[in-house]
């Protein structure tokens, strides 16, 4: 049983720590300083988050998408066909981003994150998961006045996305998480978000891994045991229905069990953990299951985020105990 992270992580620390990115963020868009300088405080940081994941014990950690401006615009600023327009919310979180219009046809012309990964890589002494966003959430959170369908647009990102994610499995990276939440918002796509996922991991050797939060998988489970991918993440805080879903047919692949909740402060105990770990233990083998947060961790405050890992390691090592 290994523990890990969804992804993002708080990229402004608690007070008095400096907000450093913010600030070169302010003084770039000013244009008081050039982008190298930009690049060496988004290094620092990257650096500092993965040891906040280190010392909290987790087992496999992300660069904390620190680059990122978020899930979307990330890839959409780097790929021909898209513009970004206004802020609009991100799901019914209070957090927004700034949409990506598509007014082209969608291509892929360099890698985006797989220099991210080499850094992360080259800076961490644990396993580091390398991330892209997946095609059927990139195409649900942007405008399309390009393509005659929603599908259209879906397949065509799958296509594209599948140049980023050999050029992860180039740069080295053993685990590849696609982060695809929006098709739980439309569960009626689910033959499109097969066709578009089947599409865009084909050929690739990595360990694949496939993650949702923000709801249930309600109407797609086992269905979902199909696709191309050896780890499935799920959403156990605001999904707890899934507790009950996985249970009604085998569960034949690796689980991502998310069961802390990384969109509330509170923190949980040790004894709440290893109750949620044993409570899908009959269903997935233990060495069969990434424990991690219910999403990424930029909700929280930085020292939040750390305590919540340190504590759900704890539980985890306290669930191996009990369960043998």
């Amino acid at each position: 049983m290994l523990t890990t992270v969804v992804g993002s992580y708080p990229k402004i620390p608690n007070r008095p720590r400096p907000a450093r990115l913010r600030g070169a963020i302010a003084r770039f868009e000013r244009g008081a300083i050039g982008e190298d300088e930009l690049r060496r405080v988004e290094d620092e940081v990257t650096i500092e988050v993965i040891q906040e994941q280190v010392e909290a014990g987790i087992d496999i950690v992300s660069d904390g998408q620190i680059r990122w401006e978020d899930d979307q615009t990330y890839f959409a600023r780097r790929m021909d066909g898209f513009t970004i327009d206004g802020l609009i919310r991100y799901f019914d979180t209070n957090t927004y981003y700034r949409q990506p219009v598509v007014t082209g046809a969608v291509r892929w012309q360099q890698p985006i994150a797989a220099e991210d990964y080499r850094f992360a890589a080259a800076h961490s002494p644990r396993p580091v998961k390398a991330l892209v966003t997946g095609p059927y959430t990139l195409a649900a959170l942007s405008a399309n006045e390009h393509y005659g369908s929603f599908g259209d647009l879906v397949l065509a990102l799958a296509q594209e996305l599948r140049q980023e994610v050999l050029a992860l499995e180039k740069a080295g990276a053993s685990i590849i998480q696609v982060n695809e939440p929006a098709i739980l918002k439309q569960k009626e796509d689910f033959p499109l978000f097969s066709q578009a996922l089947e599409r865009m991991m084909e050929g690739v050797a990595a360990e694949a891994h496939l993650y949702t939060w923000f709801g249930d998988i309600e109407g797609l489970f086992p269905h979902i045991m199909e696709l191309p991918f050896s780890a499935i993440g799920l959403d156990f805080v605001m999904g707890p229905a899934n507790y009950e879903i996985i249970r009604r047919a085998p569960f034949a692949k690796k689980l991502g069990l998310g069961i802390v909740d990384a969109r509330n402060t509170r923190l949980e105990t040790v004894e709440q953990i290893v109750e949620c770990i044993r409570r899908v233990s009959d269903v997935v083998p233990p060495e069969s299951i990434y424990v991690n947060p219910s999403c990424g961790l930029e909700y929280l405050p930085r020292e939040a985020a750390q305590a919540k890992l340190a504590c759900m390691v704890a539980g985890v090592q306290g669930a191996q105990e009990v369960l043998g």
